[in-house]
């Protein structure tokens, strides 16, 4: 089995969400008392969080860096960033290291493209909503026509992310929001939602809607287990 290594804490609630998944895919598929074998570095979400809001890419992108050169050491095959945001950074990450970096813009374009979907919504931070380096991987390399929440509905995704959900908060009337956002987006032809923040499924699951529901998270965690069992 191969050996996992995690960049985490962005934030840790997401984390566990991994660090839980990725052990219970690995029971799934290899039965009895197989777990996985995992390195991780958990950072400090405030301090990458302070470097977002100034717009300081290059000390958030060092510190990655660093963490992914550090796994790298402790012996991971392969890494992954354990949050969506900061894939901002991961062409950088990925030309510091020598093992790959599993991505996880292409790892849920694979499973968009597998239920051959062609239009969805993708709720996330402003940074992944508004900039592109998260929508030309769905795009440019996938063919999908990829829509966003605009004005107030975008600013509303957002804050309960760093607001509410980064502080383990799941509040009823945030989680309505979401979904009044969604059924907007619906409207407007979505075929599925991109959970494209790996805490949002901590507020919203497939039983909340009839559209088809990527949670990213759970993609980038099945993805790994399938990775790191493939020579097992």
């Amino acid at each position: 089995m191969k050996t996992i290594g995690l960049i985490g804490g962005m934030s840790w609630e997401s984390t566990a969400t991994y660090y839980k998944q990725i052990n219970e895919k690995v029971k799934e598929a290899l039965g009895g008392l197989n777990s996985a074998k995992i390195c991780m570095v958990s950072l400090n979400f405030a301090e990458i969080e302070a470097c977002q809001q100034r717009g300081d890419w290059q000390t958030a992108s060092d510190t990655l860096i660093d963490a992914a050169r550090s796994l790298e050491v402790a012996g991971a095959d392969f890494v992954l960033i354990c949050t969506n945001t900061m894939h901002k950074v991961a062409s950088q990450v990925e030309e510091a290291i020598s093992i790959p970096l599993l991505h996880i813009a292409r790892a849920t374009g694979d499973e968009l493209k597998q239920d051959k979907i062609s239009k969805l919504a993708l709720l996330g931070t402003r940074f992944t909503m508004e900039e592109t380096f998260y929508k030309k991987v769905l795009q440019s390399e996938y063919g999908l026509d990829v829509i966003v929440p605009t004005g107030d509905d975008a600013k509303t995704v957002h804050d309960v992310i760093y607001n509410e959900l980064c502080l383990g908060i799941c509040a009823e009337k945030s989680k309505e929001a979401y979904l009044a956002i969604i059924d907007k987006l619906k409207s407007e032809g979505a075929e599925a939602v991109i959970l494209g923040c790996t805490e949002i499924g901590l507020l919203i699951s497939q039983q909340d809607l009839d559209l088809p529901i990527y949670d990213t998270s759970l993609i980038h965690a099945q993805k790994a287990v399938e990775k790191a069992i493939k020579d097992a």
